[in-house]
């Protein structure tokens, strides 16, 4: 099975934007079993912002374009490092593939993009993908990593997306506010009511929210991929994920 994990800045990062140390050890050794039980993995990762915040000893994420870059660049390598390091343990080689907007709209870019991405794959590498914050502008951003991890399935035809988010699933109401809400398990086409259910972003750190979630499911089931939101707080949720055991919410794609 082809796999694609996008990770959130809430998973790999505390609320101060330095590393969860405990949470992405475990993660790395989840993922790694997978690959070893003879899954493709592709990773799209966040968190390069929000690990220069930490690093830089920021107060808060900048809002200027040019402190959001210069903390990309510090966290960036931060990320990167992290990754190899836990991933070399494994004996799994990490590949960093970073793209703007402009790679994604443009025809031959994109297929450069996953030509390469495909190569890696059958060199049995672990892509590690991340939007090019360091030099991406708002003219050329994708502008979340929900959508980039969308882009990412459907361009290498993945059977499946996972989003590790903050949150559960796509529940009825935000739970955060609404005890009654309860949590939708089983998704089978975006309807205006359950696009009325997006909202904004959760975390101070991050940049998606449950609306860039919904419009990546569009992406995904269009193009045939299911897309499972869950809580990334629980790396071994992906076993159970892989085994079609119901987990967070399902948007089903592939029998389109």
């Amino acid at each position: 099975m082809r796999i694609v994990i996008k990770i959130g800045t809430s998973t790999l990062a505390h609320p101060t934007g330095h590393l969860n140390i405990r949470l992405v050890e475990h993660l790395c050794k989840v993922v790694s079993d997978i690959k070893n039980a003879g899954h493709e993995v592709i990773l799209v990762s966040s968190g390069a912002i929000g690990m220069g915040v930490g690093k830089l000893g920021l107060l808060c994420r900048p809002r200027d374009i040019p402190t959001k870059q210069a903390a990309a660049a510090v966290g960036q390598c931060e990320l990167m490092y992290t990754y190899d390091k836990l991933f070399s343990e494994y004996n799994h080689t990490v590949a960093q593939l970073l793209i703007t907007g402009a790679d994604v709209e443009n025809a031959i870019r994109h297929e450069n993009f996953s030509n390469t991405l495909t190569r890696l794959l059958e060199l049995k590498a672990l892509p590690i993908i991340n939007e090019n914050d360091t030099v991406a502008t708002e003219e050329i951003v994708i502008g979340d990593n929900d959508t980039l991890a969308a882009i990412v399935a459907k361009s290498v035809r993945a059977d499946r997306l996972i989003l590790l988010s903050d949150i559960d699933g796509l529940y009825t109401a935000d739970p955060h506010k609404d005890p009654e809400a309860t949590l939708i398990s089983h998704i089978f086409s975006i309807t205006e009511d359950i696009r009325a259910l997006g909202g904004g972003s959760a975390s101070s750190q991050g940049t998606g929210g449950m609306a860039t979630k919904l419009h990546a499911a569009q992406i995904c089931m269009e193009a045939g991929c299911d897309m499972v939101i869950t809580n990334g707080c629980r790396p071994d949720d992906l076993y159970d994920i892989l085994e079609g055991k119901t987990v967070g919410t399902t948007f089903h794609g592939g029998a389109l």
